[in-house]
């Protein structure tokens, strides 16, 4: 483990191109058709799906057993199940208690001047509440019991990465003041790009692997219960272009948080009680393959994998080394 926690550590000369920021980032829109979102007991998934006149939009309820469509509602207007991230296949939008959707709506016009959000409850598939904002909005999160919607804020027109991530109070239906973000980083802008997503399973907790170019990647943490946010920094040097296929993985009773790579390869895990990060030495390799291989392979492969460890180790802690003894002065979150 590594001697001190990286929290959201930003070496300052590293990133004065485009710094890191504590919060989330812009969103991918919406989706009509596809998977849709599954449902809290794995049994339905919630698809939208347009209509031909494309004033109204069909919600379904299909059957994950057969894909047999159980029920449907027309929705008037033209409405998408929220996508969180650039390389998610599933979509998001639905309640940790199963209760309730949020939809977000689809236009073709930019910039956006108004923005509009469906909430549905799925018992029914009918609508509870519309709402309608002014400016550029996108879903982010819901807490447990819904009773708050997070939304992203695109605060530039020219740029959609540069955001500020906003609460919204499903109870009483009003935007609440003020803006999500750690409070150690005023006046830093919010810039980045989700990548991939994890979310604990009582949903209290969201976490969002962010790709930041120019800086450091980044994991956002949100707890959705409290409306705070804690940001993680990563330590990684180069082009970002491929971290569509980084992955965020739960595990250890939620208490780790697992980066790594869509392959299995691992990278790095977080402590998830401490935000102390370290290299993760979980090891992403077929041993049931390699056993049925005969035992000869196995002493080759394990050997092989012994080797491959230590390198990225030590390659890992040069690169953390070579970052914190940059002589800058550090902004720690």
């Amino acid at each position: 483990m590594l001697r001190r926690g990286f929290v959201c550590v930003a070496i300052l000369g590293a990133l004065s191109v485009a710094p890191a920021a504590a919060g989330d980032g812009s969103m991918p829109s919406v989706q009509q058709g596809g998977s849709g979102v599954l449902s809290a007991d794995g049994l339905t998934r919630l698809v939208t799906v347009s209509t031909s006149t494309q004033l109204s939009t069909a919600l379904e309820a299909v059957s994950t057993k057969g894909g047999i469509v159980e029920r449907v509602t027309d929705l008037p207007g033209w409405w998408g199940i929220p996508m969180v991230t650039y390389s998610g296949v599933d979509g998001a939008g639905l309640s940790a208690d199963g209760k309730t959707l949020v939809l977000g709506d689809i236009t073709q016009s930019y910039p956006r001047t108004t923005s509009g959000f469906l909430v549905i409850d799925t018992s029914s598939l009918q609508a509870r509440r519309t709402i309608q904002l002014k400016g550029d909005f996108a879903y982010d999160a819901l807490s447990p019991d819904a009773s708050r919607l997070y939304l992203i804020q695109h605060v530039d027109q020219n740029d959609t990465s540069k955001y500020v991530v906003r609460a919204y109070d499903l109870e009483h239906g009003r935007l609440l003041p003020g803006r999500i973000a750690d409070r150690t980083q005023k006046g830093w802008v919010m810039k980045g790009y989700p990548m991939s997503r994890a979310t604990s399973a009582d949903g209290r907790w969201v976490y969002t692997f962010y790709q930041s170019p120019g800086g450091f990647p980044f994991v956002h943490a949100l707890d959705t219960i409290r409306g705070v946010a804690h940001c993680v920094g990563l330590p990684w040097r180069g082009s970002q272009n491929g971290f569509g296929n980084m992955r965020l993985t739960l595990r250890n009773g939620d208490r780790t948080l697992a980066a790594h790579w869509l392959s299995g390869r691992p990278w790095l895990s977080i402590d998830t009680t401490t935000w102390r990060i370290s290299r993760d030495h979980r090891a992403g390799f077929p041993w049931a393959l390699t056993a049925a291989l005969g035992s000869s392979t196995v002493v080759l492969g394990g050997l092989a994998l012994v080797l491959m460890r230590r390198r990225r180790h030590e390659e890992f802690e040069q690169e953390l080394g070579d970052l914190l003894r940059v002589p800058e002065r550090e902004v720690v979150v």
